[in-house]
């Protein structure tokens, strides 16, 4: 490493994985002194066109002065980059700061020029783009503010690189080359472009890793039993549609396959590419077993072996190493500690995981951080019977174990674009970049429903193995800021399937307003409760009565659905005594008919004990495997004949049997195959319980609520009277003193007044004369306040005096509080001129280091401190999203005219809150804001307390060039 005096620290800090167009991964770091010869051997595996580009002359290998140039940096005033994979360079970035007339120069000029090279073998896969993003931010760091290259005219594909960023950029010819000037300011289309980047990248890489085209089983025992040989059996009686392969170094030298399947005793040893290893050898032998998969060129990793981060901090470092060594050939990771992957579409029929059965093939993709939850979820969506009843499919299923790489922010990213998936649900333990999480929830959830239950609420501590950033917001906050991005957010396993499966079977309904109708009045009856506690609007239930046939139930739904009042029907069933499975056959068609007239009304189906009819209402869908004509109908697999629907208190599912003994060799079983839907038909969600069909509709409705409010978010509105510059250069000012600070009273009347927050004047009382002479220069009535700590924002203790009208009264009032809470210095007293009556609320905002700025508000007083009754917004919030936020607290009737009182101004809470966005999201240096109380009045507002805040900022990765978290 380079160590001149003249040269600063090697900055460690830039050295970054990223993922690449093709989904493989690549190293960026600093060059240095030690790079000389794999730059050497780099240039000359650079085709001499490429060079010609770079030189602007035929230039076939690189000088002694020409590798000391480009090796030794200051990393100031010169930089290079270099992205490499198994430790060779693939790629070189490098900039020169230049002054006038482009001569060499030191800060503080601000321009610098930039070249790239990039080996043929690797162009195409957007190395230069990624190595563009990350020098961009190395020169922003060293006070580097625009960039200059100047690229022949042929070289169209830099010449796109650079065009395609989206900065802000110049163009010009001279002298037969192209000169490009750009600002290396990020806008909002530089970001929009690497967003996109980001999303193509991440979504290839977990397409690698769920549609391979072979796969590796490295760790299949020779005897049968163990986890290996299981995966192996399950992977080829899936009916894997690639080339698979049965790995073991014990192998004897003359055996050749196992179980059918082609077996080697290393990766080196197949004969072909691999693109997937499903790792399953002892945690100890997995680093040779990476180091043949990356010499082979596999693609990715699944690592089902356990004994990481999840064994303890030996076991920690262990999975860093792994993360690291894995990278170094290009990989991404699924695990370690994983259950496995699963894809049921007919091209691939892989099920790389420690499930037995392949589940059936459909619509919803799966996302579990834990096994046992996955397990679960797999069940319950494969078995006949249970809590929630039909056949639904699974199109994926990932189960990240540790989640030391690919996460689920990586699966949205393949989820969003992939055709076969619906709907999304996601067990997560534990979010590591809300910020990153919340942005890509928001865009999926704008196509298709996302639902996420997530474990470990309460426990404050992450999982083991999970690296998750520290967060100051608690867990109610973390759900408000996910619904806000659309997320449906749930509390358990069975609520995420009911929730999934209706969203899955049905249109999303237009309104909350739902018709009840059944053969029970109680159960009709209970549905209706069930509705209002979901904040529905129910109208009264149709009883059919208990004589009612199945054609009665046809006229009453279509009826139902044909009542433009009307938005979804919830039906409700009971057995009807002697007729067994043909009645329950006849009024599932009955049903399923109806519904099929009006497809745009969703249909759910409480049922009681009613196993037949609940498979009846899915038989239309059903993407089981049909029986021949006339052969005897089977359970489906991991189902008992016949099965009944549990009781609500009834667990999700057991798990599946475990692991046996591989299958013998034999021709891959028949397949599942996605059924037809007939003509008419309408696959129907049904429920064991109103409450838990009702559940599922709430969320539905505040979901398409949600996705009919994304399309048109509102703006950001601009106020003529804010002074960005001058907040700026006084926070400067205030930070130049401190790393963090609270501001005083009067520094904090002045930042708020810059963008237009008014504190009502507070003036210091520390004895009654100054009170007085206080109340004469505000004019009285007054109030006078402590404003200790224990006793501030606490009128119940009696430490607040109101509406005292003349000196006398104001001396009565000191004499009193210092009486019953001690001496003027303990009670901080402040004399204020009265605010008209009104409702006291409270507004906060708050920089958190994992989600970002968050706006808050709430009812001032009990509300908020006792009951937590707060709403809150993401910065910054538009004027739509004040709108809501100010209504979502459950005590926003009091502000709005409850029992008669007069309804407050609105208009002037809302505006008071989008300055406070504004201030937040212009100066990120202002970390914490607080108005308390803010009493809002018929007419116009007083804010009677304030606070502030100011600390650098915490770094945001998302405004930064794309990076995998670092091991």
């Amino acid at each position: 490493m380079q160590t001149s005096s003249d040269r600063h620290e090697y900055p460690a800090h830039w050295e970054a994985d990223v993922v690449l167009r093709d989904g493989g991964t690549a190293r960026v770091r600093p060059i240095t002194v030690d790079d000389a010869e794999r730059l050497v051997s780099f240039y000359e595996q650079v085709s001499d066109e490429s060079k010609y580009y770079r030189f602007f002359a035929p230039y076939p290998r690189l000088s002694a002065k020409d590798v000391h140039r480009f090796t030794h940096h200051d990393f100031v005033d010169r930089v290079g980059l270099a992205a490499t994979i198994g430790g060779e360079f693939i790629a070189t970035v490098r900039y020169d700061r230049i002054g006038a007339g482009g001569t060499p120069a030191t800060s503080p000029a601000d321009e610098a020029e930039v070249a790239f090279l990039v080996q043929d073998a690797h162009q195409g896969r957007g190395v230069a783009s990624a190595l563009l993003e990350h020098i961009a931010a190395v020169a922003r760091e060293r006070g580097i503010r625009r960039f200059a290259a100047e690229v022949l005219p042929a070289n169209n594909k830099m010449i796109k690189v650079f065009m395609d960023a989206g900065y802000t950029q110049k163009r010009s010819f001279e002298d037969g080359v192209v000169r490009l000037e750009f600002d290396l300011e990020p806008t909002d289309r530089s970001l929009a472009v690497q967003y996109a980047r980001e999303h193509r990248a991440e979504a290839r890489s977990v397409q690698r890793l769920l549609q391979p085209g072979s796969v590796a089983v490295v760790g299949t025992g020779r005897t049968p039993g163990g986890v290996g040989r299981s995966i192996l059996g399950n992977i080829r009686d899936a009916g894997y549609t690639g080339r698979l392969y049965a790995v073991n170094r014990a192998f004897p030298g003359d055996q050749k396959h196992l179980d059918g399947v082609p077996a080697c005793r290393s990766v080196r040893d197949i004969d072909g590419p691999v693109d997937v290893a499903v790792v399953t050898v002892p945690a100890e032998q997995v680093p040779d077993v990476v180091t043949e998969c990356g010499e082979h060129g596999v693609q990715g990793l699944v690592v089902i072996s356990a004994g990481y981060a999840d064994s303890g901090p030996d076991g920690r470092e262990r999975q860093r190493a792994l993360v690291r060594h894995a990278r170094t050939y290009g990989m991404r990771i699924i695990g370690p500690n994983a259950f496995g992957i699963i894809n049921t579409s007919p091209d691939v029929r892989l099920n790389a995981s420690l499930a037995p059965e392949m589940p059936r093939p459909g619509r919803i993709g799966l996302f579990a951080q834990s096994g046992a939850i996955g397990i679960a979820l797999l069940s319950r969506l494969h078995r006949r019977g249970g809590g929630v009843t039909g056949h639904t499919g699974v199109s994926t299923f990932v189960s990240s174990g540790n989640r030391a790489d690919v996460s689920g922010n990586d699966v949205l990213q393949y989820w969003y674009d992939d055709p076969e998936t619906d709907v999304a649900l996601m067990y997560l333990e534990s979010i590591g970049n809300p910020r990153k999480f919340t942005r890509l929830a928001r865009r999926t959830a704008a196509a298709k429903p996302l639902v996420v239950v997530q474990g470990a609420r309460h426990g404050g501590v992450a999982p083991q193995g999970h690296a998750v950033r520290a967060t100051r917001l608690p867990h109610a906050t973390v759900s408000a800021l996910l619904r806000q991005a659309g997320v449906i957010r749930v509390d358990t396993i069975t609520d995420l399937v009911d929730a999934g499966l209706l969203l899955a079977r049905q249109p999303l309904p237009a309104g909350p307003r739902v018709a009840i109708l059944g053969n029970s009045e109680s159960l009709g009856l209970l549905t209706y409760d069930a509705c209002l506690s979901e904040g529905l609007r129910p109208q009264p239930p149709l009883d059919l009565t208990t004589a009612a046939s199945a054609d009665d139930f046809h006229a009453a739904l279509a009826r139902a659905l044909a009542d433009d009042t009307c938005d979804a029907v919830v039906v409700t069933a009971i057995p009807t005594v002697g007729e067994g499975a043909a009645g329950d056959a006849a009024l599932a068609q009955a049903l399923r008919s109806a519904a099929a007239a009006v497809p745009t009304k969703p249909v759910l189906v409480v049922h009681v004990e009613l196993g037949g009819l609940a498979e009846a209402l899915s038989a239309a869908a059903s993407t089981a495997p049909q029986a021949a004509p006339g052969a005897t109908s089977q359970p489906a697999p991991g189902t008992a004949p016949h099965a009944t629907p549990g009781p609500v208190e009834e667990p999700a599912s057991g798990p599946p049997r475990p692991p046996g003994p591989p299958r013998p060799a034999a021709a891959p079983a028949p397949q599942p195959s996605a059924v037809r839907v007939p003509e008419g038909a309408h696959l129907i969600p049904a429920y064991p319980a109103a409450e838990r069909a009702v559940r599922a509709l709430g969320e539905a409705v505040a979901y398409a609520q949600w996705r009919r409010d994304a399309a048109d978010p509102g703006k950001v509105p601009e106020y003529e009277d804010i002074d960005e510059k001058g907040a700026a250069e006084q926070i400067a000012g205030y930070l130049a003193r401190g790393q963090g600070l609270t501001l005083g009273a009067q520094e904090t009347c002045e930042l708020l007044g810059r963008y237009g927050v008014h504190v009502h004047r507070a003036l210091p009382a520390p004895t009654p004369d100054d009170a007085a002479a206080a109340a004469r220069t505000l004019g009285y009535p007054v109030a006078l306040k402590a404003t200790a700590p224990h006793l501030r924002h606490r009128a119940d203790l009696g430490g607040v005096r109101l509406d005292l009208a003349d000196e006398e009264q104001l001396r009565r009032a000191y004499a009193e509080l210092t009486e019953l809470f001690g001496t003027p210095a303990e009670l901080r007293p402040v004399v204020q001129g009265m605010a008209p009556r009104g409702v006291d609320t409270v507004v906060r905002a708050v920089i958190d280091p994992a989600a970002g700025a968050v706006l808050s508000f709430g009812l001032a007083g009990a509300a908020t401190q006792l009951l937590g009754d707060m709403a809150h917004r993401l910065i910054p919030v538009t004027d739509r999203d004040a709108t809501s936020l100010i209504r979502s607290i459950r005590t926003a009737p009091l502000l709005f005219g409850w029992r008669g009182s007069a309804p407050v101004d609105a208009a002037a809470l809302e505006e008071l809150l989008l300055r406070v966005s504004r201030l937040v999201d212009d100066h990120p240096e202002v970390v914490a804001v607080t108005l308390e109380p803010v009493v809002v009045a018929p007419h116009g507002l007083s804010v009677l307390g304030a606070s502030v805040r100011l600390a650098p900022p915490p770094a945001r990765d998302d405004l930064g060039p794309r990076t995998l978290p670092a091991y």
